[in-house]
């Protein structure tokens, strides 16, 4: 089979890029929307774009040519957290993806208690395992439907104990959730372990990596 591209409307785009470009992790994004009411919503183009310092980036669309509340309210207050969720709080991430109005706090509809943030004032979903508390970096729009990635630095690493171990996270134990396409999920599954391979450390650009 043959597409060309350019002769797609954008949901049948979405539909094929959803389906080829799997798993995908979820950012459960807090946001403070109006009134100081918690908004969250999950978001599948999700990733880390830097290192030193880290940043993370989120591709957020827009429904009917306006931005969801999460991109509005990150742009008002120049900060959210990244929530990890993991598969006991599956029917919770799906349901937070039920559009409301600005004004409705998704984690009250879901019963999902909040901390307050520490470094930001936005704040983080209690039964998350990691919350990262961000600030917004840039904003890059691209395409033809308003889709903006938004990139924050991560100020703050919530992990809950025992979730971190010699600086890495133990992935069994977070036990994460990827989506598919449609309303689709996957779980982490049997993991392949290959023999490590030498790297390059990372280093800071233009200082000397010693």
């Amino acid at each position: 089979m043959r597409i060309a591209a350019p002769e797609l409307n954008p949901e049948q785009t979405y539909k094929l890029m959803s389906g080829i470009v799997v798993p995908r992790p979820i950012a459960w994004i807090t946001t403070l929307g109006p009134a100081g009411k918690v908004n969250l919503a999950p978001f599948s183009c999700f990733t880390f774009v830097s290192n030193t310092p880290p940043m993370l980036g989120i591709n957020i669309g827009r429904k009917a040519g306006r931005r969801k509340d999460t991109a509005n309210n990150i742009l008002e207050h120049g900060h959210f957290v990244v929530n990890i969720g993991n598969a006991s709080l599956l029917d919770a991430i799906h349901a937070s993806a039920e559009e409301h109005p600005p004004e409705v706090s998704e984690a009250e509809v879901l019963q999902l208690a909040v901390l307050p943030g520490e470094s930001v004032a936005t704040p983080r979903l209690a039964a998350a395992p990691v919350s990262l508390e961000c600030t917004l970096h840039s904003v890059i729009p691209f395409g033809e439907t308003g889709a903006e990635f938004f990139v924050g630095e991560v100020k703050l690493f919530h992990i809950r104990d025992g979730l971190a171990r010699d600086g890495k996270i133990d992935t069994l134990a977070l036990d994460p959730v990827c989506r598919i396409a449609g309303p689709n999920y996957a779980l982490l599954g049997p993991l392949v372990t290959k023999q490590a391979l030498r790297q390059t450390p990372k280093s800071v650009m233009g200082k000397d990596p010693a």
